[in-house]
């Protein structure tokens, strides 16, 4: 190999690097002594969609007393209307629909495979909200740690299975 394809390969290596290495600063920022306690991949009629990992302080079992981070990277490009979207109806599957709207639509904007954002929460009534490693918003309303977080790791999840792996029980 000569050096030329050697530096380039490298070259590209970092800049695939970069939006990791940028939201684990952030989570050891934000989150201080928190670790990568589990990671699950939803799936949809078979497809994948995203990445999750949890991060607890000390890579400890998921305590809602306490503040945590979720991080997903995904598998596949959507729309902030799906994104959005999404998240409305989850908030209205798991209890009362959320007005909510104007904030996320503030809060998320179309992803690309390998894109991340990572929730990060701050007590019960504030998530703030990283994508690719650059604060993109804050998601304030009572309650949203327990609304937001818990569409990935709350007791009526989409998917038990992938909320047993992410919350690594």
């Amino acid at each position: 190999m000569r050096a030329r394809d050697i530096i380039t390969a490298l070259a590209l290596w970092i800049a695939a690097a970069t939006p990791i290495a940028a939201q684990s600063k952030v989570v050891a920022s934000v989150l201080p002594g928190a670790e990568l306690r589990g990671t699950a991949t939803l799936r949809f009629l078979g497809l994948p969609l995203y990445q999750a990992r949890l991060f607890t302080p000390g890579a400890a079992p998921l305590d809602w007393g306490q503040d945590f981070g979720i991080e997903l990277t995904y598998l596949r490009t959507l729309t902030q209307y799906d994104l959005v979207e999404a998240t409305l109806r989850e908030f209205k599957r798991t209890g009362d629909a959320l007005p909510l709207e104007a904030q996320l639509n503030a809060c998320f904007k179309a992803v690309a495979k390998g894109d991340r954002y990572l929730a990060i929460t701050d007590g019960d009534d504030k998530i703030g909200f990283w994508r690719n490693g650059a604060r993109s918003c804050t998601l304030s309303h009572p309650q949203i740690k327990r609304r937001f977080m818990g569409i990935f790791v709350g007791k009526n999840t989409r998917s038990k299975s992938f909320t047993r792996q992410l919350t690594g029980s």
